[in-house]
């Protein structure tokens, strides 16, 4: 008799991220014996992290050799997974006595893998280095992927685990057909990347700590932040940096491997770059002409924080620096509208993304041009190549599917004590990733007001946005759970 989930399968899946989980704690560590900090909580927490790998690994040891993860696994185990890592990375909140309530620490854990941002901290600066460091490198892991990560050491997946890995990271264009190779260098222009901003943040002045975690917070475009005013309180050339690398950061990773092989046809071809670079100049510019002629900001000035705020928002990131709720009115609507549209889809960027938009477009010309020539024939075409009726009922389908759950989710906070205006603005941030919101949850506040429930239901469409609905909202399905 067949089963629904091949459950040794997803033990196995689960005990490698336990592993993958441990070094990161062992590193976290050994931060904390460099700044001579408590290393316990980091010990226990790597203990827990290493004793349910081998229990689960142990589970998993019946597994056929040439098993294959199945799409109905994939769901479960990507679902699960991205719960599971943030309960073990709370562990060292908790333990330290950094965020000593349960709900708080699995709140920020959440927010940290899921590279939302949102922050329950009051006080950031006052927490020990190592739990900053930490913070900010649950970022850097949920930014990749935890899911693709464990990829590149568990060959045993074979093909299957393509599943998890267009699931997790929206990737749909294969650069090579061995998903592992793909991995790989994927994984070394993550590297790059964050290397590449690290270095450029000491030149400018900012000490090699906070270097690395925002390097982090950037490259996932997360947005933890270890200081307290966020990238408020550094130079314009540092924040130059840091807007320039969301930006890189929110853009296709195929983009960038492809930037390496000088593969530029390709680059030139990709409609989706296009579009993010146009709909980010359009609104930048706007915004940059609003702070002009309505406050007495120069230009540079309203040009930098114009630009940094919508590349923040565009990108999910969250860093901030300035409170933009001081704006005009019409300038921080713009930036909250903003929220909806996403980076790059094979990006770290959260949100609907610009893929979704743009062939949103096309279909508003297809219908148009139908109207105008009834006779016609028109294909939509994406890069070139022609988009199927099922592709597209599918991306229509998944505008109407997050604007539910965002209602929803909205109408869910309202009843666990949010203003309107402040429930809207926490859906919103939470399901696409960005961090800040609008209301009593701006730039300048934090979550820590929130009520437990809230915070709860935030860390679910935290969950629910990062893994684009659709994975975890199957397992709620009947037929899913139908042989």
């Amino acid at each position: 008799m067949s089963q629904v989930l091949h459950f040794r399968l997803i033990a196995k899946v689960i005990s490698r991220i336990s592993f993958i989980i441990a070094v990161a704690l062992l590193i976290s560590a050994g931060v904390a014996v460099i700044y001579k900090e408590a290393v316990l909580p980091f010990v226990y927490s790597l203990l827990l992290s290493v004793l349910l790998g081998v229990g689960l690994d142990f589970v998993s040891r019946r597994t056929e050799k040439k098993a294959i993860i199945q799409r109905k696994d994939a769901f479960f185990s990507v679902t699960l997974s991205w719960f599971y890592v943030s309960l073990l990375g709370s562990l060292p909140f908790i333990f330290s006595g950094a965020i000593p309530s349960f709900v708080n620490a699995f709140f920020e854990s959440v927010s940290g893998f899921t590279t939302t941002g949102s922050s329950i901290l009051t006080d950031i600066e006052s927490l020990p280095k190592s739990a900053l460091f930490w913070r900010s490198l649950t970022h850097w892991i949920g930014g990749i992927g935890i899911i693709v990560l464990f990829i590149i050491v568990m060959p045993s997946l074979h093909e299957g685990g393509y599943h998890l890995f267009t699931l997790e990271s929206s990737v749909q264009e294969k650069i090579h057909p061995k998903i592992r190779s793909v991995v790989q260098r994927l994984f070394f222009i993550y590297l790059l990347l964050t290397g590449l901003e690290t270095i450029l943040l000491l030149a400018g002045g900012m000490n090699l700590f906070e270097s690395v975690c925002h390097s982090f917070g950037t490259i996932a475009t997360g947005g933890f932040s270890p200081k307290n005013t966020s990238i408020g309180g550094y130079s314009p050339y540092i924040q130059y940096v840091v807007m320039i690398f969301m930006f890189l950061s929110g853009t296709n990773f195929v983009i960038h491997y492809n930037l390496l092989k000088r593969d530029f046809t390709k680059i030139a071809k990709n409609e989706e770059l296009k579009f993010y670079i146009a709909v980010t100049a359009i609104i930048g510019v706007v915004i940059t002409l609003l702070l002009v002629f309505n406050t007495e900001k120069s230009v540079e000035e309203s040009f930098r924080e114009s630009f940094f705020q919508v590349i923040s928002m565009i990108t999910c990131t969250g860093f901030a620096t300035e409170d933009y709720l001081l704006w005009p009115k019409i300038a921080w609507m713009i930036i909250f509208f903003s929220m909806f549209l996403g980076g790059c889809s094979g990006s770290t960027a959260g949100g609907i993304k610009m893929v979704r938009h743009l062939l949103v477009f096309k279909n508003i010309r297809l219908f148009f041009n139908e109207s105008a020539h009834p006779q016609a024939v028109f294909r939509m075409k994406l890069n070139g190549n022609a988009i199927n009726e099922t592709t597209n009922k599918t991306i229509l389908s998944y505008f109407s599917t997050y604007f539910l759950v965002f209602i929803v989710g909205s109408i869910l906070l309202v009843t666990a004590g949010l203003d309107a205006g402040s429930a809207a603005s926490s859906a919103a941030t939470a399901m696409a990733g960005i961090g800040p919101g609008i209301g009593t949850v701006g730039p300048a506040s934090n979550f820590a007001h929130l009520t437990d429930a809230a915070k709860l239901i935030l860390t679910f469409l935290m969950v629910l946005g990062r893994l684009e609905i659709y994975t975890v909202l199957v397992l709620f399905t009947r037929n899913f759970w139908k042989d």
